[in-house]
């Protein structure tokens, strides 16, 4: 199964932030081949910018997860569809297109407002729950 891991994610675990031990479990799941992980280009950079801020050698992490994972590139097309939908967030909007694009079957992503379309999103929590049994 194709999951596209939302920015916040890896954040979340980066920083010790609210909901970080599902998050880990969730990138674990995609390590070890359970689900097919997916992410944005911009999503590295978007880490790299956030975190180096708050944490050294955030470049080896990065360099795991750009190894671990299927990263999917925000080109002049994405661009082009994300201003298309109706959602103020042009990053959550390039992170969408780029799922779709990928033919992923579901957004991870601990953000609320995280654009809703045809793709099924869910938080980490939701995730863990329903595809790995776990229960919050």
């Amino acid at each position: 199964m194709k999951i596209f891991i939302d920015t916040n994610i890896f954040l979340d675990v980066i920083l010790n932030r609210k909901d970080a031990e599902e998050a880990t479990q969730l990138l674990n799941s995609c390590h070890q081949k359970l689900f097919d992980g997916y992410l944005a280009d911009i999503t590295l950079l978007n880490i790299d910018y956030i975190a180096s801020k708050q944490t050294k050698n955030i470049r080896d992490f990065l360099h795991i997860i750009n190894q671990v994972f299927t990263v999917v590139g925000a080109e002049n097309e994405v661009f082009d569809l994300a201003f298309g939908l109706d959602n103020s967030d042009l990053e959550n909007s390039v992170q969408y297109v780029c799922a779709s694009m990928a033919d992923c079957s579901v957004i991870v992503s601990n953000d609320k407002k995280f654009y809703r379309g045809e793709i099924e999103v869910l938080s980490s929590i939701e995730f863990m729950e329903r595809y790995l049994g776990f229960s919050s």
